[in-house]
């Protein structure tokens, strides 16, 4: 039985093998005659593509490298990084409130792999549905978080998004990250503008070289704040932007006219934004709500910070910037003004004020001495505030492209600042700090 078994399956073998034999050929054959596998329809996707990088918001990622590209969808992965160093001077500070409190500043000297971002970007079944899956990881404070959007591509005037997106109260929020003068934002804008938070947008192009962008936020900053620490409160921005000479005005709208145009690029915007922001803690408990700052650097929700004892439970915030920059042959000149007013403060005491106004603007000019290589840039901001402190910052640097492209750069970064309105682990900034602060870094985004 064994033998007889045994012949049957090398018989059957001979069979599969001589089958094989006959049939391998003509399948071949038959494969050359239809040519190689049909590609995917890329025409489509090609001609979204040309409207769809105008409108990501912050977190737009770079042209990285494609993973996979087939008819159903599609997978990109790219890359940032930022390594920095700081230097605050002097080293040893202190910050007299507006109450005349001293307050120590814990001042920086420190290198650091800063910054990571690392993005998985794509469509799924339709060109026009992208999604985009950032991980954002800030070694400084030892951060990582994973986040993501959704968008729908209707038309070039209008797409629709869900996700972590920005308030709509200045113009870097919106898309220029990370082609600024320096790695961060200058003191004026940083001190009023908002944040980040989960989000639904409407945004497009309304006519050749005019845009617009309207958002509904959970918050100001969703930052350290879980869905249990929130409140049933509503954050509402817009806002809107021109091209009027070019249509046009570099990669992002970002800051430095490496492109070196021909012919005047310029910009000019307006953005808004309101919120009734908490302190997401209870009243007896540390304040986790840390956007906001007082010109004093003071966080508003913190015990004591507008009178003594007594503790801010919630407050409205309501901010309008306007922006204008214009490029030519190397040149190029960015600013904007903000308007900020603190109001309606629900607080457990009597308060000596009912409304906190601050408002303030940034300048920040360049001129790339060496095309496409190196740029020289000078900066300054000064903030008008309700305490006669008058923050004001000075400086400038430079940026050196060792490709002559954007992508990677060198920069060194020289600032003196007056009574810091701001600060944070992110940024530049101590707040109260005033001196000298020296950077020092590299990024790179691909």
């Amino acid at each position: 039985m064994t033998k007889r078994l045994l012949r049957a399956h090398m018989w059957t073998a001979t069979l599969l093998v001589t089958s094989l034999t006959l049939l391998l050929p003509a399948a071949v054959h038959a494969q050359d005659d239809a040519g190689p596998p049909p590609l995917p329809d890329t025409s489509k996707t090609a001609k979204i593509d040309k409207y769809d990088n105008l409108f990501q918001g912050q977190f737009t990622p770079g042209s990285g490298f494609d993973i996979i590209r087939s008819e159903i969808g599609s997978l990109n992965i790219s890359f940032y990084g930022l390594f920095r160093y700081i230097n605050q001077t002097p080293a040893v500070q202190t910050n007299i409130d507006h109450l005349g409190r001293a307050r120590p500043i814990d001042t920086r000297n420190d290198l650091n792999w800063h910054r990571t971002m690392v993005w998985l970007t794509g469509w799924f079944y339709d060109p026009k549905f992208r999604y985009n899956i950032t991980c954002w990881s800030l070694a400084s404070t030892e951060q990582t978080l994973l986040f993501g959007n959704m968008r729908y591509l209707m038309s070039e005037r209008m797409t629709f998004g869900v996700g972590v997106g920005p308030n709509l109260t200045s113009r870097s929020l919106q898309g220029s990250w990370p082609y600024w003068a320096a790695s961060d934002r200058q003191m004026g804008e940083e001190f009023l503008r908002g944040g980040f938070s989960s989000a639904f947008w409407i945004t497009g192009k309304a006519r050749r070289g005019m845009y617009y962008t309207a958002s509904v936020n959970r918050s100001i900053s969703q930052l350290g704040n879980t869905t249990a620490d929130d409140n049933r409160d509503m954050a509402y921005s817009a806002s809107v932007w021109a091209h009027p000479t070019t249509g046009e005005f570099g990669p992002r709208g970002g800051f430095g006219d490496l492109e070196h145009h021909k012919h005047l690029a310029t910009q000019f915007g307006m953005s808004a934004g309101t919120s009734r922001e908490g302190r997401y803690a209870p009243i007896d408990q540390t304040s986790k709500a840390t956007q906001i700052r007082l010109s004093d650097g003071v966080l508003p929700f913190e015990t004591g910070a507008l009178a003594e004892s007594v503790t801010v439970n919630k407050l409205t915030y309501r901010a309008v910037s306007f922006d204008a920059g214009a490029k030519y042959k190397g040149f190029s000149f960015q600013g904007e003004y903000t308007y900020r007013e603190l109001s309606h403060f629900d607080a457990n005491g009597p308060l000596p004020l009912s409304t906190i106004i601050d408002h303030g603007f940034f300048a920040e000019a360049m001129h790339m001495v060496v095309p496409k290589k190196l740029g020289i840039y000078a900066v300054g901001s000064y903030v008008f505030d309700e305490f006669d402190r008058q923050p004001f910052e000075y400086g400038g640097g430079a940026n050196f492209y060792p490709y002559g492209r954007r992508n990677w750069r060198l920069n060194l970064h020289v600032l003196h600042v007056d009574r810091s309105p701001t600060g944070s682990s992110f940024g530049y900034y101590t707040p109260g700090l005033t001196g000298t602060i020296f950077s020092l870094g590299t990024d790179v985004l691909l």
